[in-house]
């Protein structure tokens, strides 16, 4: 057993867990944020996507040990208050999603891939980019669809700071 501090959603976070514990279940089990899912245990998926340092990352490959100290941000952790995130708007207002059970992971990858690229982006860039989040309900087109749209909602509200 080992005691691992983080920063979750912008709150200190100490908890004792076995050191083969995975970020994704500190999350989940733990800390109750649920909105991180558990969709394949072999990083194929990436329905457990969070940012860790702003970063995005399988929350499934890394140990908690890893986290030590590192600033975590879930799907939980992006809005402000009742105001969606620009790239949750847009998921909602382009129908961006069906089950909803990738959302959160693509969601999370999604701002990474808005962010690394500046907001320009083409529909060729997002597939690629998506190609490690399996969605089996969308086919993908309303997924790409509400990423360009976000990337510039994301502009705006960036300039609009």
């Amino acid at each position: 057993m080992s005691t691992v501090k983080l920063t979750v959603n912008g709150k200190a976070v100490s908890a004792e867990v076995e050191d083969r514990t995975l970020l994704v279940h500190l999350l989940r089990d733990h800390l109750n944020l649920t909105g991180t899912h558990v969709g394949c245990d072999t990083s194929q998926c990436g329905a457990c996507v969070v940012h860790i340092d702003g970063r995005a990352v399988k929350s499934c490959t890394v140990l908690v040990g890893q986290a030590n100290g590192v600033n975590v941000t879930t799907i939980e952790g992006i809005s402000k208050g009742e105001e969606l995130h620009p790239m949750q708007a847009a998921f909602r207002d382009n129908h961006g999603l069906q089950c909803g059970y990738c959302t959160p992971g693509m969601i999370m990858s999604a701002i990474d891939i808005v962010h690394r690229h500046s907001g320009n982006l083409d529909e060729e860039t997002v597939r690629h980019e998506l190609e490690g989040n399996i969605c089996r309900c969308t086919g993908y087109h309303n997924i790409v669809k509400s990423v360009l749209d976000a990337a510039g909602r994301m502009k705006v509200s960036q300039a609009a700071e």
